[in-house]
């Protein structure tokens, strides 16, 4: 009897191998056949299985560990394709997807910065999560702006187009793999990746049914442009080199980290924050703890932000907070030498390239005013994304905004502005039904800083616990109407980022739906989210 049992089990297991093999060749075939799919001003170059956990970034450098995220990943059909919706089109796109197990659905990765890269991880943080996925290097491959001289078509490429292309062919590409429609369609990613986000929202609003723009730069002609004279104004004598910025820090948490009744380092609204630069003039000596008059000049540009003559605000300043430590105003702001910071590379890198179209073009010399102009007609239509009548996608879609309130590349106030221009332009109703803003305390550009920042916005490491976790939420909103009300982000301490093992708690805090804001209850460790309830701004 005991024989017999093991035989019949035995051949259970090998009837399950077999078929198991025979859907991993049937899926090969599907995939492979993909390679003479027809798609009009498109080629795709290749299209196979890869195995499950095998998959290597063409981009990671030598000696550099594999990131867990590929290693995870399942067996999935990868087929690489170039489209050519113009002449001088030359745009990359990748679509994964899922070998077995595709839960129906189809996900677009955005790109930081001036893009040039596929997003591979992820590509393959989705295809793990069973939606099959597409990303594009938007029409080149290289991280700065050189690509766009003398390129019109290329930076229309980048600023829109290549995006809703992938997103129409890489459905295209699914349906006739799974043969199957797609049933539903999220975006979700941050800065560049937000703009492109509210690009499709604004549009191309059948593309998606549920998107995530974190800290979109959205307002890409007037961002850039104070950012222009914030370069002018940091230059040579108002220079505030990186070993200053510890000083402004401290005197900036000095004044104002009591005023939400919890003393960590965070401000919870810097808004509330009335701290004068003016209070740092060196009384003596130059040194690294006092600012000299024209440094104390510019630390005031970067809070004000830029106003046209008649004092009308063109784009808001950075708020004051989290000024200090790694992803800080040493990165985006003074850099590590004039003209070095993060902040110049985009400024000089599009006023070069995308707008004066001469290599030689010198930021100094530059006329605020008329380069404000000049930007609107080049590019303005290109790629600002600032429209605020969003009622054809909020008709039959769902957006989540968010936005570190320290975000030092780009203002969080611009966030909060266009949040409400929707609202005035969509209704009240219509914006309660459809659309939300989260405002995250000590967080930095699209992550970092001092506050809780974790809440599942990097597509590269989704979170399973829904109450911490944005895409979740958003997923939750979209297919079963349960609108999101307060989500948990959290702060883990420093790890080794190639090590795999759980990283450990510091602190919880709720982000609140804006304009709501989180205050300490009186009790209860200040450390713990439910230590915290979301009340109404009485600002």
């Amino acid at each position: 009897m005991r024989t017999r049992a093991f035989l019949l089990l035995l051949s259970a297991l090998l009837a399950f191998r077999a078929a198991a093999f025979a859907d991993d060749a049937a899926s090969a075939q599907r995939c492979a056949e993909l390679k003479r799919l027809a798609i009009p001003e498109a080629n795709i170059v290749s299209a196979e299985i890869v195995a499950a956990g095998v998959f290597t970034p063409p981009d990671l450098k030598t000696g550099q560990r594999v990131p867990h995220v590929y290693k995870t990943a399942p067996s999935f059909c990868r087929v690489v394709a170039t489209l050519k919706p113009t002449a001088d089109s030359d745009i990359k796109v990748e679509v994964w997807m899922p070998a077995s197990g595709w839960n129906g659905k189809f996900r677009g990765q955005g790109n930081g910065g001036f893009a040039g890269y596929i997003a591979y991880a992820g590509l393959a943080a989705s295809v793990s999560q069973g939606y099959a996925a597409a990303s594009t290097d938007t029409g080149h491959s290289t991280p700065g702006a050189e690509w766009a001289l003398g390129h019109p078509e290329k930076v229309v490429d980048y600023g829109y187009r290549a995006v809703h292309e992938m997103t129409v062919d890489a459905k295209g590409i699914v349906k006739a793999f799974y043969d199957d429609d797609v049933k539903r369609s999220y975006f979700a990613s941050c800065s560049n990746g937000g703009r492109q986000a509210l690009m499709e929202a604004q549009r191309f609003p059948e593309d998606y049914d549920g998107i995530i723009a974190g800290a979109p730069a959205n307002a890409w002609v007037p961002m850039l442009t104070n950012g222009l004279n914030l370069l002018q104004a940091t230059d040579q004598a108002g220079y505030i080199p990186a070993a200053k910025i510890p000083a402004i820090g401290k005197a900036v948490l000095a004044t104002c980290d009591a005023k939400d009744g919890v003393m960590d380092g965070v401000l919870n609204d810097p808004r509330e924050c009335h701290f004068d630069p003016s209070t740092l003039l060196c009384k003596g000596a130059n040194s690294d703890s006092c600012l000299t008059a024209p440094q104390v000049d510019s630390l005031k540009k970067i809070y004000v932000g830029l106003h046209d003559a008649a004092g009308k605000q063109i784009f808001p300043g950075v708020l004051p907070g989290a000024e200090e430590g790694r992803g800080g105003w040493g990165t985006w702001i003074t850099g590590s030498e004039e003209g070095k910071s993060a902040g110049a590379f985009y400024v000089t890198g599009y006023f070069t390239n995308m707008v004066y179209g001469k290599s030689d073009w010198d930021f100094k010399t530059a006329k605020i005013d008329d380069s404000l102009k000049l930007a609107y007609e080049k590019t303005g239509d290109s790629l600002d994304a600032m429209n605020p009548d969003l009622k054809p996608f909020l008709a039959r879609g769902k957006l989540i905004l968010y936005h570190g309130w320290n975000d030092p590349g780009i203002s969080p106030l611009n966030s909060v502005n266009y949040y409400t221009n929707v609202v005035g332009a969509v209704g009240a109703r219509t914006a309660e039904q459809s659309m939300r803003l989260y405002m995250v305390p000590g967080m930095q550009h699209c992550g970092g800083g001092p506050g809780a920042t974790s809440f599942g916005q990097d597509e590269a490491a989704p979170r399973s616990d829904a109450s911490h976790d944005i895409f979740t939420a958003l997923v939750q909103w979209v297919e079963n109407g349960n609108a999101p009300s307060q989500i948990v982000a959290t702060k883990f301490n420093e790890s080794d980022p190639a090590n795999d093992s759980p990283r450990q708690i510091e602190m919880t805090r709720p982000l609140c739906t804006y304009p709501q804001v989180a205050k300490y209850n009186g009790s209860g460790a200040k450390n713990l989210a439910q230590s915290f309830v979301c009340v109404a701004d009485d600002r």
